[in-house]
């Protein structure tokens, strides 16, 4: 079972983006890795493509971020916080409430 789901609020730990705050926006359970909107930014250089009326230019991807170097922040608590299972489900190892699909609720 995955300890991150999509549209959870977490913190990053670690690298360029250290300290800052997001939702999740896809989880990548085989890279063990989770896209979050508006972090990781890199530059992409596309070159332009005639057979596909593709533009070329430098865009902005998100990359993912390794689950390791981020945190979860308890929707219930607002803590930042480690994620526990109990019976199925995912528990705030904090302030002991379980946590909803997505952490919306």
């Amino acid at each position: 079972m995955n300890k991150f789901k999509k549209g959870d609020t977490i913190k990053i730990m670690a690298g360029k983006d250290k300290g800052r705050e997001g939702k999740v926006e896809m989880v990548l359970a085989k890279a063990n890795s989770v896209v979050v909107v508006g972090m990781n930014i890199y530059k992409k250089h596309i070159k332009a493509s005639v057979a596909v009326d593709k533009k070329g230019g430098v865009y902005d991807i998100p990359r993912p971020i390794d689950v390791a170097k981020i945190a979860l922040i308890c929707p219930n608590c607002k803590k930042v916080t480690r994620i526990g299972f109990k019976e199925g489900q995912r528990v705030c190892r904090k302030c002991g409430k379980k946590l909803e699909k997505g952490g919306t609720k």
